[in-house]
Parts: structure tokens; C-alpha cells; sequence
């Protein structure tokens, strides 16, 4: 008899356990609605943009990767995040870092990319009460925000640990991003760097978080890396921007194959021009 309740109370343990988890993962996945919520769509960016595409896979429903992209008046802003972590925190900050960009930008400019990334560094350390000492929370996100002007054609860039690539012609120019993230940092706060190009018509600008690089695969389980990524680019860039997008995705899920994804993924591909 006693056998026979041990039993159904290890049932009864397992039915509970495999409701929590149906319930904690219904509310996941309700989140992720609401971090799509957040991120412009489809309608919006056909509006305001030339060309473009987005590979956007999250590793676990929600994501710590978000893309952010707006038009005011004469000037195009875009940019690609990667919070700290991914997963419910990661998407947490993310829905953080996109709400104070839409607060910057709806205040006065100038629209400089540079003064973006410091304002939104300073509303990151605020609300996480960051102020340098060691025992507090270090989370913080890489970012590459542009802005392109359409009046003039000219393209700024700023960035946070995350390049941009500039392919013209089948060559790619990388501009490399200060080595701080929008967030505390382990030396002091300097002001983000600002980069000019002036884009020309066929001009593809790529902003991007680590994970596709970052993603373990192929035949000896390592990392796929950055020159695989800058010569892929630089082979499909003259494709379509749909089907560079298709190229992107079948790559990742060859090379991942059994193995585990290790992170968020984007990709934000730009013909401005």
C-alpha cells in the first residue's frame, strides 16, 4: 500500500512539473509576441527602405538580438543589437535598448550615429543603476547603428564592439567599431567614434550581431568565424536581398547541423541606394 501512494505521489510530482513547464512556456512564447510587438514590421520597412532583409533567429523563442530601423524627416536610422545574454533576460534588455532608442529619436537632433549610442549608453547605466562598482550588474549591449541621409547619400555609422561591412563592387570595407559596449565598461566612458561613406547606387551595408560567426559546426565543430561570413558576403552581395537571405539561413543550418544553437542570430542587410 505504501509502495502503491509512493507511486502516485512521483505522478503526481511529474503531472505538476509538466504543467509548470507547459505554463512557463506558454508565457515565453507570449512574450516573444510582445518583443515582435516592438520590432518594425514588414509594412513599415518596405515604406522607408530601398532594399533590405533581416535573418532574425533567436536561439530559445525570445530573443536578446533586436533590430531597430525609423525614418524622421530626411534621415534613415538602423540599427542591429545584441544584448548580454539571450533568452528571457536577453529579450528583457532588448525591449529595453529599442525603447529608449525610439526616446532618443523622438527628441530634437542633430541625428548624429556617435551621440545616439552615448545617449542610449547613459539611459542603459541609469536603469540599471551601473555605476562602476564591481560587485554591480554588468550587463550591456553591442550595437551598430547607421544613418543614412537620403539628400546627401551619406552614410554614418557607429558602433559598439559590432563593425559594419561596406560592399561595393565585390569589395568589402569593414569600419571597426570602438571596443566598449552600450553599457558600464571596465575603463572610462569616452564618446562612441563617428564614420562618414558616401554611398553610391548597388552600395550593400551589413549590420550584424556575433552569433552567426560565433556558431559551432562543419566537419570539426568549430567556430564558423568572420572571414567565412565577409567572404560569403561578399560572393552573394550582387544577389537579390531575398535570396542573399536564403543563402544566409541554408548556410547556418548546414554548418550547424546536430550541433546546438549557441546564440541569438541577425543579420541586417541594407541597399540604401
Amino acid at each position: 500500500m505504501k509502495a502503491a501512494n509512493t507511486n502516485n505521489s512521483e505522478k503526481l510530482s511529474r503531472d505538476e512539473l509538466l504543467e509548470q513547464r507547459k505554463e512557463l512556456l506558454a508565457s515565453i512564447k507570449y512574450a516573444s509576441f510582445i518583443q515582435e510587438a516592438i520590432l518594425p514590421d514588414s509594412k513599415y520597412l518596405n515604406k522607408i527602405l530601398n532594399e533590405y532583409f533581416i535573418l532574425y533567429l533567436p536561439r530559445d523563442i525570445v530573443s536578446g538580438d533586436f533590430y531597430f530601423c525609423t525614418k524622421i524627416e530626411n534621415f534613415i536610422i538602423a540599427a542591429a543589437g545584441d544584448c548580454t545574454g539571450h533568452g528571457v533576460p536577453g529579450a528583457l534588455m532588448s525591449i529595453m535598448g529599442a525603447s529608449f532608442l525610439n526616446e532618443i529619436i523622438s527628441g530634437k537632433g542633430p541625428w548624429k550615429a556617435s551621440r545616439i549610442l552615448n545617449l542610449l549608453r547613459e539611459r542603459v547605466m541609469k536603469a540599471l543603476h551601473q555605476t562602476g562598482k564591481y560587485e554591480e550588474n554588468k550587463d550591456a549591449i553591442d550595437m551598430a547603428l547607421c544613418i543614412f541621409n537620403e539628400d546627401t547619400g551619406e552614410l554614418q555609422y557607429s558602433g559598439a564592439n559590432n563593425p559594419l561591412y561596406h560592399i561595393r563592387d565585390k569589395k568589402l570595407t569593414e569600419i571597426k567599431a570602438d571596443k566598449m559596449p552600450v553599457g558600464i565598461n571596465a575603463i572610462d566612458e569616452e564618446s562612441f567614434s563617428n564614420h562618414t561613406i558616401r554611398l553610391i547606387s548597388d552600395d550593400m551595408i551589413y549590420i550584424f550581431s556575433d552569433g552567426y560567426a560565433d556558431q559551432f559546426g562543419g566537419e570539426f565543430g568549430k567556430k564558423f568565424k568572420y572571414t567565412p561570413l565577409k567572404e560569403m558576403l561578399i560572393k552573394i552581395s550582387d544577389h537579390e536581398l531575398h535570396i542573399q537571405k536564403e543563402i544566409l539561413k541554408d548556410k547556418f543550418y548546414s554548418w550547424k547541423d546536430k550541433e546546438e544553437q549557441v546564440d541569438d542570430i541577425l543579420i541586417f542587410g541594407i541597399k540604401f541606394l
